[in-house]
């Protein structure tokens, strides 16, 4: 099969890709287990292209529950280099209004309880992860929304939550005081697998509501969540129609992120074992 370039994950709303040819659906298995569902691999403005859905068609996997690591591996597997995360998020700030799309720079974890590594089992990696999001990349996701008229903002916290449930307004509150911008549920550790991947990665963060801190806003609920997703999803997609093509004009990827694991691993190699090495081949057959 043809290698692909971009991989798009969908997330709340977001669950087909409109505009694709020569269509195809990839049911991938990996050491980590089954991603979240398909992945729809097909061409969009001339470039090849894999589209999976966060939560699986029909929206069956909380964000807790998401196999990340399977996800990513099987991007890895079918040769992306790109990836575009779509997510909703809350905005945390009066000028990042409802419907407005958001391209972070920044993350915090608050998350609890998520695997956020390929790696252990006799075999350690520290990867830099100074900037979570690929500047390159970033940089064509915010030009790509920007041609389609709708507001953008570049730059940004992106506080990752356990959820499911929402905050409270106390933690609202005090995520205010820490200086964040937007917060959502998805964005870890689907950032950290993706650098150890060694594959660029970048956020559209669609903000749906003001969380719970606003006072003259009503709470944020699910249906609103929907509802300002929905109005968004067509400049999604024409987004993504934009930024195919930008990202496939690359001649090379001279970021961080292509390197990632040239410095990370600290195991002596004969101490890797035999097993973890035939796993993880798909990340480590270049420094093995």
């Amino acid at each position: 099969m043809e290698p692909v370039l971009l991989g798009i994950i969908g997330g709340s709303g977001v669950y087909d890709m409109d505009g694709l040819t020569d269509v195809s659906e990839e049911r991938i298995s990996t050491p980590f287990g089954d991603p979240s569902d398909a992945i729809v691999v097909g061409s969009l403005s001339g470039v090849r292209v894999a589209f999976l859905p966060r939560h699986g068609r029909g929206h069956r996997i909380t964000p807790s529950e998401l196999n990340s690591r399977a996800n990513i591996f099987a991007l890895k597997s079918l040769g992306v280099q790109f990836i575009v995360s779509i997510s909703a998020c809350g905005s945390m700030r009066q000028d990042y209004a409802p419907r407005h799309i958001v391209v972070p720079d920044q993350i915090f974890d608050r998350t609890k309880s998520r695997a956020s590594s390929f790696f252990g089992q006799g075999l350690v990696v520290h990867i830099s992860f100074d900037e979570p999001y690929c500047p390159t990349l970033n940089q064509l996701v915010f030009e790509a929304v920007a041609r389609t008229g709708a507001t953008v903002h570049k730059g940004g916290t992106f506080l990752v939550i356990e959820g499911p449930q929402f905050s409270t307004k106390a933690e609202s509150r005090i995520y205010r005081q820490w200086g964040v911008d937007i917060i959502g549920m998805t964005a870890l550790p689907e950032a950290k697998l993706a650098r150890e991947a060694e594959i660029c990665y970048a956020a559209m963060a669609h903000v749906t509501d003001y969380d719970v801190w606003h006072e003259t806003e009503d709470p944020v609920t699910l249906a609103m969540l929907i509802e300002n997703l929905t109005a968004n999803a067509a400049v999604t997609k024409q987004a993504l129609r934009y930024l195919a093509p930008m990202v496939a004009q690359l001649s090379e990827r001279s970021c961080k992120c292509a390197t990632a694991l040239s410095t990370a691993i600290i195991t002596q190699r004969e101490a890797i074992p035999a097993h973890t090495k035939r796993e993880l081949a798909l990340l480590l057959h270049k420094y093995l």
